[in-house]
């Protein structure tokens, strides 16, 4: 198993995978250092997550392999297929997996995504419009929502 760790705007993100695919990216609350040399199996996804944070990026392309049941691998399919810039409930989310009573087995689904944006996760919130759950942490969260969302505030200075 490759790792590598770089600098985001949201903190280190940790990065893991191997021939097989990219299973992991999750962002560290400590102040982990940065690797010096990418290792080649990462580069692509390091590159790719560079340009989504310079907003020259909306989709990955990406092999992935994260662990996970089948429940959990559906789940981290479906998210894929939210667009950059839009989000939908856990309920919707629910819905579009065919089962609206499996809401909770979503949301606990979505809490374990151990690809962070790349299977975008931070895009499902609740029916109510409210930021809830993310394991990154709602600012993050919060963050990832307004570099995607589609009106920029403008500076009136």
């Amino acid at each position: 198993m490759e790792k590598a760790c770089v600098k985001t705007p949201l903190g280190v993100a940790k990065l893991e995978g191997d021939a097989m695919g990219l299973s992991s990216i999750t962002v560290l609350d400590t102040d982990e250092k940065t690797t010096e040399i990418i290792p080649e199996l990462l580069e692509d996804a390091v590159y790719q997550l560079e340009e989504y944070f310079e907003g020259k990026r909306k989709s990955f392309s990406l092999t992935l392999n994260p662990e996970g049941t089948n429940f959990q691998k559906k789940v981290w399919a479906a998210l894929q297929k939210i667009p950059y810039g839009k989000t939908v409930s856990y309920l919707d989310l629910s819905k579009t997996l065919g089962d609206v009573k499996a809401i909770r087995a979503v949301a606990a689904a979505n809490g374990k995504n151990p690809l962070w944006i790349i299977v975008p996760c931070h895009r499902v919130i609740g029916s109510d419009g409210s930021l809830v759950g993310y394991a990154g942490g709602l600012h993050r969260k919060k963050w990832l929502l307004n570099h995607e969302s589609p009106a920029k505030q403008q500076s009136l200075f």
